[in-house]
């Protein structure tokens, strides 16, 4: 019995997805555990397994097809003994043919007016005049200065471009009307604003440029944070933290670590500061829902990591109940099959806070865009060397600026501002990390 196989549904938010690549070709033998296909998500680049045994009679949907929707049959699987071509689909009914459409008829001129002679003739300027051979149509003009060209009647052909290569450009339309855009008459106000109405896009400008698809990933970030934006009230807290202390029990746990293979970062240990912050908080660690508010019972830290087509955050999960050392070894390997697009559903999706680290880059601070349904995200700047009060005189020490961006529905300021306070301290006082 033949098998349809359905773009499946790799992620509990995906609605449709990108057919990356197939592995297989129709006519070949596939078994249960066999792996078709490559679907790329809105978070990663997963492989589709068969689930069935049987041939490879038709592929429905070609690789690199995108906007692929879940349920959709990509592929049919033919049984032991059934004929490939048998299963081939149906051929599609052709369209019906669009309508005809009419020619337009000839309207008569208006008989001349009582006691008058014939009406006159429009301006032959308002008339554009018919381009011999289709040269209008080969004529180098901006789409923009196409259609104001077409609105105010003026013949492409008699204009002189100035743009790039000779093009007409807009300026070449005020040119050609004595130094100004001519003013169109009454019945031609309306379509030149119509033609004018639409933004400029960067591709109807004379600036080089190179248009790029948005891959699935990128429109479900621009999707989120937009969403985040507008529907979530940020409110947002800064900490300056003296990193002196931690640094030095990096540098002491490291040594104890190196016969291991571990080395810890700056950010492993933050992430336990966090995660350390919330329980002791516990006020922050929640999720706005509507009319309900969730209260988690443990810190799973969601971690931003750049890749090459965006950004994803895979999830230390318990981070408050692991040891510095385990946090670092969870977060080389997620960081490692995050760049390659290898990570699993449920190690990204989720989390009850998350941690953006821009240090490395020598951002001194920024203000993180929360990630619902989470109620807070820690924006984590770049330690440097500053001017610090230490014991009632002026000092150098090591500062960074940590920024706390919180979703005010659920958190109120001063139980953030406390959050804040336990995190600063943790970080400064580091031993507590590793109690």
């Amino acid at each position: 019995m033949s098998i349809e196989l359905k773009m499946p549904a790799l992620s509990p938010t995906m609605e449709e997805g990108t057919l990356a690549k197939w592995l297989v070709k129709e006519g070949d033998t596939v078994s249960s555990g066999d792996i078709l296909a490559e679907i790329e998500t809105d978070k990663a680049t997963m492989e589709f397994e068969a689930v069935d045994e049987g041939t490879v009679a038709k592929i429905l949907v070609p690789e690199g097809s995108d906007g692929v929707k879940v349920g959709t049959p990509i592929a049919i699987l033919a049984g032991e003994g059934e004929s490939v071509d048998a299963l081939a689909p149906a051929p599609k009914a052709e369209a019906a043919p669009p309508p005809k459409v009419e020619e337009p008829k000839k309207v008569e001129a208006a008989p001349p007016a009582k006691g008058g002679g014939e009406t006159p003739a429009a301006p032959s300027s308002l008339a554009p005049r018919a381009a011999k051979g289709g040269e209008a149509d080969r004529i180098k003009a901006s789409p923009l200065a196409r259609r104001l060209a077409q609105a105010q009647g003026i013949d492409l052909v008699t204009l002189k471009g100035t743009g790039p290569g000779g093009r007409i450009v807009r300026a070449d339309l005020g040119a050609a009307g004595g130094g100004a855009l001519a003013r169109p008459s009454a019945s031609q106000a309306g379509e030149l604003t119509a033609a004018a109405a639409p933004p400029a896009q960067p591709f109807e400008t004379e600036i080089p440029h190179e248009a790029v698809k948005l891959s699935n990933m990128r429109k479900t970030i621009a999707r989120r944070l937009t969403e985040s934006k507008q529907q979530v009230p940020h409110i947002y807290l800064t900490v300056d933290v003296r990193l002196d202390a931690l640094l030095k029990l990096r540098g002491e746990l490291n040594a104890g670590l190196a016969n291991r293979g571990v080395k810890l970062s700056v950010n492993d240990m933050l992430i336990k500061a966090l995660a350390l912050s919330l329980i002791e908080v516990p006020e922050c660690n929640v999720s706005f829902a509507g009319d309900t508010l969730v209260k988690y019972g443990r810190a799973d830290i969601s971690v931003a990591v750049s890749i090459p087509n965006g950004l994803i955050t895979p999830i230390v999960a318990n981070a408050d109940g692991k040891a510095i050392s385990a946090i670092s070894r969870e977060m080389t390997d997620l960081a490692h099959r995050a760049k390659e697009g290898k990570l699993q559903p449920q190690e990204y999706q989720g989390g009850t806070a998350s941690l953006s680290n821009m240090g490395m880059f020598g951002i001194k601070q920024f203000e993180a865009v929360i990630n619902p349904p989470q109620g807070m995200i820690m924006a984590i700047g770049a330690g440097e060397k500053r001017p610090y009060v230490i014991d009632d005189s002026l000092q150098i020490a090591t500062i960074m600026s940590a920024t706390g961006s919180f979703d005010h529905r659920a958190i109120d300021g001063a139980d953030g501002a406390r959050l804040m306070k336990a995190f600063k301290e943790l970080c400064e006082s580091p031993l507590g990390l590793v109690a």
